[in-house]
């Protein structure tokens, strides 16, 4: 495991060599190793037949679904690669926004979902959350967890927002969005959530973002989460804008506004918790003074949001990157702590290294 920095020719066991490059290097000299991580993300991305950046062709139909924000070329797709210029016009390959493509299953309560450890519905034992895992992404995270749906996106069966929602019933406590991302679909995800609250008023609408909803979805999405008692968790990947792009391959500048506008809502409803926050432990690269930019940021929005510190496990592009240790997992915690947060949590404890 470990690697050297193409640019500095720095060793360590904690850089990742897929990446190339150290986190020295990414924060200070990021005009120097921006090419290298274009290049890494652009070669990643076509290895799946997907558009290796947003595109922003002249003459090109904008698409406003997510923060991305691409400008189409005729003939071809954008970023998720959901929507397609069609001699002038976007066209979803679903046929119609209303229709998902996406996995759903249910998780018995309590579940693995990352804001278990502030949900009511921990104790609920005999219900159960209808997951929806949405094939499609508005990042490319190196370090993916649920890499996989670039493979087989668009091989399971689409269906459509009413189909969706009638899969909640009698035993059904909650229903949360991921992925992927349910920012590509959010259309999708809105309508489903509408039918399922004129069906079931107490189900809780939850969503995990990366942040990147577009803000006049993300005050629909908001009142849904408000109105039934769910919340929305926000993956804050990193703060450093050029940390976050050479690990997601897009800036971090709309999740970080989204989530302060988000924040406005908390005092609506503090218990449970409306807004949460995560950071995966990325060895090497999210360190102790990310988590503290981080921490700092959210105090500064209200120190009562929940933040939850992930250990992470090595996946995708990022599989040799060992799992987090444990003296980072707790110097993190205590870091988040000291900065004014009042409720902070280590998750996936089982996968740190001594």
């Amino acid at each position: 495991m470990g690697g050297t920095c193409f640019l500095c020719k720095k060793s360590s066991p904690f850089l990742s060599g897929a990446l190339g490059t150290c986190l020295e290097c990414i924060r200070n000299k990021f005009d120097e190793v921006s090419p290298h991580i274009e290049k890494l993300h652009s070669q990643n991305r076509k290895e799946f037949n997907l558009r290796p950046f947003p595109p922003k062709a002249v003459g090109g139909v904008r698409c406003r679904i997510c923060s991305n924000g691409c400008i189409i070329p005729e003939g071809e797709r954008g970023y998720c690669n959901l929507r397609e210029n069609r001699r002038g016009r976007l066209k979803h390959l679903g046929g119609t926004p209303q229709k998902g493509f996406l996995q759903y299953y249910y998780d018995l309560l309590p579940t693995n979902c990352v804001a278990e450890w502030v949900c009511p519905e921990r104790t609920h034992h005999g219900y159960k959350n209808l997951a929806v895992f949405y094939e499609s992404c508005s990042f490319n995270c190196l370090f993916c967890q649920n890499w996989h749906w670039r493979e087989s996106m668009f091989l399971s069966h689409s269906i459509n927002a009413e189909e969706l929602a009638e899969k909640v019933d009698d035993r059904t406590a909650c229903i949360c969005y991921f992925g992927g991302d349910p920012a590509p679909q959010i259309l999708h995800a809105i309508k489903t959530s509408k039918l399922v609250l004129r069906k079931k008023k107490d189900t809780r609408i939850c969503w995990e973002t990366n942040g990147t909803i577009q803000r006049r979805f993300l005050e629909v999405v908001a009142n849904l989460s408000l109105e039934s008692g769910g919340c929305i968790k926000f993956d804050l990947k990193a703060f450093n804008e050029n940390l976050n792009i050479a690990l997601t391959g897009i800036s971090n500048k709309t999740t970080l506004a989204n989530f302060t506008f988000l924040s406005r809502y908390f005092k609506e409803r503090p218990t449970p918790p409306f807004l949460i926050a995560s950071s995966l432990l990325i060895p090497g690269y999210i360190d102790e003074e990310e988590v503290a930019n981080i921490a700092e940021f959210i105090a500064s929005l209200n120190p009562d949001i929940p933040y939850s510190l992930l250990a992470f496990y090595p996946a995708f592009q990022m599989n040799d990157t060992p799992v987090t240790p444990r003296k980072l997992a707790m110097n993190c915690y205590k870091i988040a702590r000291e900065a004014g947060l009042t409720n902070v949590h280590i998750g996936n404890i089982h996968l740190l290294s001594s």
